[in-house]
């Protein structure tokens, strides 16, 4: 259950998902994940990577570490099941056009 409270706390997800691509520097992951308080950023990066999940490069950017890798692999699941979610609830929906 740690890692469901890990991936709960706002702003997570979004960074695991940002860093998918690449590392990041601190200020253009933060313009990334629409200018999020520096404080909650790093707040969450020292979070991700006392769970392994994130840790530094050479160059100083934070980027996944195979653990976050991992998790990315299965948000990719996720997603695919939340866009069928979506199309089943649109399809449920009442016509909006119908008399």
């Amino acid at each position: 259950m740690a890692a469901l409270d890990l991936f709960g706390r706002r702003w997570t997800l979004r960074i695991l998902w940002e860093l998918r691509e690449g590392p990041l520097g601190f200020r253009p992951l933060q313009q990334q994940c629409e200018r999020m308080s520096s404080s909650v950023l790093q707040q969450r990066l020292t979070e991700l990577q006392e769970a392994l999940l994130v840790d530094r490069d050479p160059q100083g950017g934070y980027r996944l570490t195979a653990l976050g890798r991992g998790a990315c692999d299965e948000l990719h699941g996720l997603g695919r099941w939340s866009e069928h979610w979506a199309a089943e609830l649109d399809r449920d929906q009442p016509d909006s056009s119908a008399p």
